[in-house]
């Protein structure tokens, strides 16, 4: 079975037919998604699916480049906070930074970070962490970072990921480990450990090859758990249980 720890039901790219896509997913072998809010805006239709879907669980957080709709973190994470302490919620996130784009400011990215950083902490919820362009500042606020992160759609060096994974920290695969190019990101997924390797789609976006520039969907974790395996020297059955394992456990689903 199929966990994917990383996926955007609520996006507009499913408007025409999410409910058909979503119980594709569940009827074909995923046996759960996360589903990451990414600002105040698109939360309560991450819930809504969340109710509907037994095995669809929420992720709430304010994404980086979604800072710029607030004046400050102050009353924009107070929502947040009390909508997350009346709802079943399984993880903060996505947060982080993004320096590929310039959608918010680097002050205010870091503002946000640092402040849901916190929040995670004050929660007890791990972080799922959104870092583009951005490494060496995303791994210096996870230095004093006392929770647990999860790192989504890994593109950190291999000796950085070694670094992250001896703090606790799990470490999650996208298509982009199928990517021509990716070298990198393969050589990282070589070191990460068992019991902190999880695997995700970001759907609708980043499809996995053979199907990179479509629309992306759960049940395409399968590319990305085959080259998984190949790298690490498993077999494909052994990639689904750990990754379905460590996000149950990590998630805290029965």
């Amino acid at each position: 079975m199929i966990f994917d720890t990383h996926a955007h039901y609520d996006d507009v790219k499913f408007k025409e037919d999410q409910k058909q896509v979503i119980e594709r997913q569940f009827s074909g072998g995923v046996s759960g998604i996360l589903n990451c809010a990414t600002c105040l805006e698109n939360i309560p239709e991450t819930l809504k699916l969340c109710k509907k879907y037994e095995r669809m669980y929420a992720a709430l957080g304010i994404h980086p480049s979604d800072c710029y709709r607030y004046k400050s973190p102050d009353d924009s994470l107070s929502a947040l906070e009390k909508v997350i302490s009346d709802n079943d919620v399984r993880a903060l996130g996505e947060i982080g930074l993004d320096y590929h784009y310039d959608f918010s400011p680097k002050d205010s990215q870091l503002q946000y970070f640092e402040a849901q950083l916190c929040l995670a902490e004050k929660l007890g919820l791990p972080a799922v962490i959104h870092d583009r362009e951005a490494h060496g500042d995303v791994f210096e606020r996870l230095r004093s970072f006392k929770g647990i992160a999860i790192i989504h759609s890994c593109s950190e060096s291999a000796e950085t990921v070694r670094q992250l994974c001896r703090k606790g920290h799990y470490v999650s695969f996208s298509g982009s480990v199928t990517f021509k190019n990716a070298n990198s990101v393969r050589e990282a997924a070589k070191t990460v450990p068992d019991g902190l390797l999880l695997v995700e789609t970001d759907s609708p976006y980043m499809a996995p090859v053979p199907h990179r520039g479509e629309r992306n969907e759960s049940l395409y974790i399968r590319y990305i758990i085959d080259v998984l395996a190949e790298v690490r020297g498993d077999t494909r059955e052994h990639i689904e249980r750990i990754t379905e394992e460590n996000a149950k456990r990590l998630f805290k689903i029965i």
